[in-house]
């Protein structure tokens, strides 16, 4: 299995917390897929008897382009890789940029998951949130995704803004149950530098909800999604039975994958496992395009990945989704856990953080909110 990824760096108006690279104008469209068809085709010897199976559009808002661009990406992508039959594609969308004959176009090229930024059914903090939609825009949008064939609907929802009460992200949670989507992905605000919600934190015109709220918040997700069958089967992401994104978890499976576009990032394992490659795009659409015109390759760092720094991601990311499988992290990088690391696995059980399955090690609800702390005590 590997996966494809595509930045597409367009944005109506930038999200006052976003810190994924994109820009506010559709000026230098053509030079950016002019660059992206080069970039695809360049890595074509590296994709050589691979199948992948999962494409996902990501930005940016990928739901800007027009059914000819998205066409021409896809049909380029599957005469220059084996992409399967059965593949998953994911498109992000934003509220207010679809249309229902945009939809069904996008349904009938393949696209086959939709993954829509909602983030919240408030308006005043949408408005806070600097998004392009409303309330009943989001509504909207799933209705005209199910009208147009996408039995396998996301929804992105933000908790923790300033001051938001229990109540308040209930009001979310239950508006968003109510649409039946197949996939929610929940996540706190985080406050991430170079942004303009950094900035307002600075000059204090807003406070980060306190680390107690938020925990309280997240606890308050994970119970009410899974009393209403969702699985939580990573930190921020929950699904309905067999409505896993295929995509995210192959990140978190240390997957191959493919990065095209501005700021996207790429990884690929040696043939033994054991090693592999790291590497990522510039993060400017002009440079982007101009190194590819140029017959260079856009990147702003290429790095060799290690085995320790594989098995410490491994250990990162299986706690953050299913767990660890103690066994195989053992037999597939001939590293086992030490005596202090298997102390600490002991305490976390008696801590009601983990519960040890087998070799299976997963957090417990209670452990999901100092995952961060936790892998760091296991980390070799």
């Amino acid at each position: 299995m590997a996966s494809l990824y595509l930045h597409i760096p367009f944005c109506e108006r930038k999200c006052l917390y976003c810190d994924f690279y994109s820009i506010e104008s559709l000026a230098p469209m053509e030079e950016f897929l002019a660059g992206l068809a080069v970039e695809i085709q360049s890595y074509a010897p590296r994709g050589e008897g691979t199948r992948f199976d999962t494409v996902f559009f990501g930005g940016g808002t990928p739901s800007l382009l027009t059914p000819g661009q998205l066409g021409s990406i896809l049909s380029r992508l599957r005469s220059t890789y084996t992409i399967a039959t059965d593949a998953e594609i994911t498109l992000e969308t934003n509220p207010g940029t679809v249309t229902p004959e945009k939809l069904a176009a996008f349904r009938s090229m393949g696209v086959n998951r939709l993954s829509i930024g909602i983030q919240s059914f408030r308006d005043d903090e949408l408005q806070f949130l600097g998004r392009i939609h409303d309330s009943s825009q989001a509504v909207e949008a799933v209705r005209l995704a199910r009208g147009a064939g996408f039995d396998n609907v996301s929804i992105d929802l933000i908790y923790s803004l300033p001051g938001q009460t229990p109540d308040r992200w209930m009001y979310t949670l239950e508006r968003g149950l109510a649409l039946d989507p197949q996939h929610i992905s929940a996540y706190s605000l985080i406050v991430e530098d170079n942004t303009p919600l950094a900035r307002m934190v600075r000059a204090r015109q807003v406070s980060p909800n306190p680390v107690e709220a938020e925990a309280a918040l997240f606890e308050l997700t994970m119970r009410i999604l899974e009393e209403n069958g969702f699985e939580h089967y990573e930190v921020s992401n929950y699904a309905k039975p067999g409505a896993r994104s295929r995509h995210n978890y192959s990140y978190w499976s240390h997957v191959n994958y493919l990065g095209f576009g501005p700021s996207a990032h790429s990884f690929w394992r040696s043939d033994d496992g054991r090693s592999g490659e790291r590497w990522a795009n510039v993060a400017n659409v002009s440079t982007y395009s101009r190194r590819l015109r140029d017959q260079e390759r856009p990147l702003a760092f290429d790095e060799k990945v290690g085995l320790k720094e594989l098995v410490n991601e491994r250990i990162f990311l299986g706690l953050r989704s299913d767990g660890i499988d103690l066994r195989r992290l053992e037999t597939e990088f001939a590293i086992g856990l030490d005596s202090a690391q298997r102390e600490t696995v002991r305490q976390l059980v008696q801590e009601s953080l983990a519960v040890l399955q087998g070799d299976m090690l997963r957090l417990t609800p209670r452990g999901f909110v100092l995952c961060d702390e936790i892998a760091a005590r296991l980390m070799v």
